[in-house]
């Protein structure tokens, strides 16, 4: 039998308590994972068609593991933590990568692309700013083709948005209703 744990403020937790907390552990060591990936990964090569490969093959993969997660939702015996642990692993990476191309984009056609020169941590708030919808207008793209990238992430993010809210509500629902038809008694036959 496992014995409690003493939480922060001197009451004890639960072994089971415990395990409801790790999702949040998982989510948060992979956005910290990525986010210092993002800011320690030497991105010395130009915003060629490899790169770009390599950033729509990382939004089809971020659709894929959302697939499989929705999955491992419906499974799940705590849907709705596996849900939200979900949706604080995916948007921020989902953002991360459009960070990731902004910065490629920005220092390979200079001052022709933004309204300023990106750091990885403009390109960030950039991609953050047009996610919130806020637009704050200091960082703008100025060029066309800068453009393209801002207003697909633009429509990105209401599917992403929607399709993620969609999904994981529905497999949460899936999964109770699942929870439900197997806890029923069965109906005996006369």
């Amino acid at each position: 039998m496992s014995t409690p744990q003493r939480s922060d403020r001197g009451r004890w937790l639960h072994p089971h308590h415990m395990r409801l907390l790790l999702p949040l552990r998982r989510s948060t060591v992979v956005v910290a994972a990525t986010t210092i990936g993002y800011f320690l990964l030497p991105f010395d090569r130009g915003l060629d068609q490899r790169t770009v490969t390599v950033l729509v093959l990382g939004l089809l993969g971020i659709g894929a593991l959302l697939a499989l997660q929705a999955v491992s939702v419906i499974r799940s015996p705590h849907r709705h933590l596996r849900a939200i642990e979900v949706l604080t692993t995916a948007i921020p990476i989902f953002l991360l990568l459009f960070a990731a191309t902004y910065f490629l984009y920005a220092r390979e056609q200079g001052a022709r692309s933004f309204s300023e020169p990106l750091s990885r941590t403009d390109a960030l708030y950039f991609t953050l700013t047009v996610f919130a919808t806020v637009g704050f207008c200091d960082i703008v793209p100025v060029s066309q083709t800068a453009r393209v990238p801002a207003s697909l992430q633009m429509v990105a993010d209401l599917i992403l948005v929607g399709l993620i809210a969609k999904v994981m509500v529905g497999a949460v629902r899936l999964g109770l209703e699942r929870r439900r038809s197997s806890s029923a008694p069965e109906e005996r036959a006369p």
